[in-house]
This record gives structure tokens, sequence and C-alpha cells, in this order.
């Protein structure tokens, strides 16, 4: 962004995301609110479930509609330390990422991303399984880590494929899904930091909720009460969804992510952190809301 504005909307959507293979993943929960302080809602998938390329289609036809900021809980991106060794010889951006990752992956279904991660090429950064390699790299983004500095944590890299934590398969399915909805949204699609927002315009953003949780005071525990997530809506200016009961950890970080977005989409500092530089604004990437406060 050249100016210090907050760029305005009226729809605030927050997707809680998923790598995994499959047709339907539980792990999938997309949640909106519109401006002023109503309880935000969740947004039921096809057949009670989301796929990727559900959670694709609903945003094609729903972010034209209004100017909406979007969140998506992958990262945008990869080191680039290790990524650019798959474009020798040309100083590749983050848009060039994502064209060599739908080109490894086109024939995988529903957006999958495994493929690139097995590429001889591009995927040889990324540890599959078993001990750890000696020539494993444990990179990540300046983003990654201005989360630590903020105290949310300790996000895993993108090329560490192993365990539950793994974030990797996931970001490059987001980047699939990000590339087509450029592609299918011309001039009306905003991917922050690498487009600069305008008005009139949707955004998608990358999101972290522990930013949101820790806020609201539940530092790095998951919400599955909902008196515990009513509690957190308020925290961040929202009245109450009143739901009894269990909930899901996937289903509150997008209810809870929706509010959070609404809650700082005004502050001209979460779209001009001061870590945000050519890098990240070329190919790494930024998450939304982390940093504000400098180093």
């Amino acid at each position: 962004m050249t100016g210090t504005a907050a760029p305005a909307f009226g729809r605030f959507i927050a997707i809680d995301w998923s790598g995994a293979r499959g047709k339907r993943y539980a792990g999938i929960a997309v949640a909106e609110c519109a401006t002023g302080d109503a309880a935000p809602q969740l947004v039921e998938g096809p057949g009670g479930w989301w796929s990727r390329t559900a959670v694709f289609d609903w945003l094609r036809a729903e972010l034209p509609k209004e100017p909406a900021l979007a969140g998506i809980d992958c990262a945008f991106s990869l080191p680039f330390a290790v990524a650019a060794h798959g474009f020798p010889g040309r100083e590749a951006t983050v848009f060039d990422l994502w064209d060599a990752v739908e080109e490894v992956c086109a024939a995988e279904p529903d957006f999958g991303g495994g493929p690139f991660a097995s590429h001889p090429l591009h995927g040889a950064g990324f540890w599959h399984g078993g001990p750890q390699p000696d020539w494993y790299q444990d990179l990540h983004r300046a983003t990654e880590w201005a989360c630590r500095a903020d105290g949310l944590g300790h996000p895993q890299s993108p090329y560490k494929l192993i365990g539950s934590r793994q974030v990797g398969k996931g970001a490059l399915a987001g980047m699939r899904v990000l590339r087509a909805l450029r592609i299918a949204l011309p001039g009306q699609l905003a991917v922050w930091p690498f487009d600069d927002p305008a008005p009139g315009l949707s955004v998608m953003v990358e999101i972290y909720p522990r930013l949101f949780l820790k806020h609201t005071g539940f530092g790095q525990r998951k919400i599955r009460d909902g008196a515990e997530m009513d509690e957190a809506l308020r925290r961040l200016g929202s009245h109450p969804l009143e739901r009894t009961g269990t909930v899901s950890d996937h289903d509150s970080d997008a209810l809870v992510s929706a509010a959070g977005l609404r809650w700082l989409a005004g502050t001209p500092r979460a779209w001009a952190p001061p870590g945000l530089d050519d890098t990240a604004k070329r190919q790494e990437g930024w998450i939304f809301g982390v940093g504000m406060a400098g180093s």
C-alpha cells in the first residue's frame, strides 16, 4: 500500500484450511460476518461438508458481490532461500511459484498440492519422513519469525512434512486456489501483500488464528466450548453467537478469525507492518496482523 489509510470492506470471511487428500474434509470451516458487531456465522458447505473445490466455487461467486476481506489459514508462499532453487537463472516471484505448483500438480484433484513436494527440482527441500536428514534446513519466512517475536508460538516450516502440525501441503493447495481465484476474478480481487488493495476490490490475506485467540486472552489453547467462544467474540467487539455445548476447534478458529478480521481491518499498521519488505511483498508474503509493533 502506498498510503496509510486502511481499505474498507462490508464483509469479512475466515477459512480454516486443510491440505489433506480426499473429497471432503472435517478440517475445513468457513465463517463470515458483516460490518458492525453482529456475531459471525458458519457457512455450511455443500451437503454439510467442504472440499477445497467447493471453497473455491463459493469464493468465486461471493467475492465479486461486495468488497470483502477474506482470510485463509495457510501459508501463501514458501521460504525463498529454498524455493528460489527451483528457478535457476532468474529472480522468481510468488506468482512464478504459484505457476510452478499448478504445473506440477495440475492432475491432482481438488487443488491438491502433494506432488510438488515430491518433484525432483521443486521438492528437493521437503522433509517427508524418518529421522531429520543432514541436508534439511528448517527455514521460515520473515513473517513466521515475527509470529514468534509476537509470542504467538512457533509456526512450522512448510518444508517439514512431518506430524500432525505440518502445514506444507495445505500451503501448496492454498497457492493453487489463490492462483485460480486471481485468474477467475481479474480486476476484482487482490491477494495481499503481493497485490495492492484498491477501492472496490475484495482482498485475500493469510491469517493465523492464534493471533486473534491471543488477543482474547486464550493464549496457546484452542476454544472448544460455546461459552468460551462467546467470550472471545466479545473481546473482539462482536455480539456472542450464543451457541451451547462443544464446538470443534476448526469452527471456533473460523468464527473467531472472522470477527478478528473485522476488528483488525481498520488498523492502518496491519497493512504496513515494519517487517513488510520487498522480499515479503514479491516472494514470501506476510500474515495479516503479525509484527505490527516492529522489531
